[in-house]
């Protein structure tokens, strides 16, 4: 699978790069975990301590509530993909990928997996993920591991939320799309994408 950067022009569907370090950011998440798998912390004290907390608030969030976490530890695979009402901020101390599709390419409740586009994060590069793009937990880049913030509208997948009228629906502000091998699948997750359990 080739796998662009976010500077590439292909990005631009999906996403845009900021222009700022974030470095207390950084430093916050050096200290923590990286484990064999992957765990998901949708909001961190610590890194909601910060000044660059209020910076994201206040400049990219229009003053709106949001939430400071992360998404750590060693994946390789798509599993999924989501989508928030919201735009999602990401920034990482290591190099990661993010496998991306668009949101307006669900057809009849399906996606095909053969539309994702990979997308290389360079280590310290902030990108804003755009609500349209669908994406679910980062890759490392050669099995490497990961520590990624994950910036959100308050709420976002604090607890789960299943709907008799949005299939879809998985969590706070969560539409999840699930690939049958996935352990979300497992779980009763909505099975919506169809193709290649993509591996990076």
């Amino acid at each position: 699978m080739k796998i662009y950067s976010v500077y590439d022009k292909e990005f631009k569907d999906y996403g845009r790069v900021i222009g700022e370090k974030f470095l207390d950011i950084l430093d916050v998440l050096k200290t923590t975990p990286c484990p064999d798998n992957t765990i998901y912390v949708p909001s961190l004290m610590e890194l909601e301590n910060t000044e660059s907390f209020n910076t994201l608030r206040k400049d990219y969030y229009g003053d709106m509530p949001i939430q400071l976490g992360y998404c750590n530890g060693h994946n390789q695979m798509l599993n999924c993909l989501e989508h928030h009402k919201g735009n999602e901020i990401n920034i990482a101390n290591e190099d990661f990928i993010l496998l991306l599709g668009r949101v307006f390419e669900i057809e009849n409740g399906k996606y095909d997996t053969k539309l994702v586009k990979a997308f290389k994060v360079p280590a310290g590069v902030p990108v804003e993920i755009y609500s349209t793009t669908l994406h679910y937990a980062p890759c490392g880049v050669n099995g490497s591991g990961f520590r990624v913030l994950i910036c959100l509208p308050k709420g976002t997948n604090v607890s789960k939320r299943l709907s008799d009228k949005e299939q879809m629906l998985w969590a706070n502000n969560k539409w999840l799309l699930a690939h049958p091998d996935s352990n979300e699948a497992k779980d009763g997750a909505y099975i919506g994408l169809v193709g290649e359990n993509i591996k990076i």
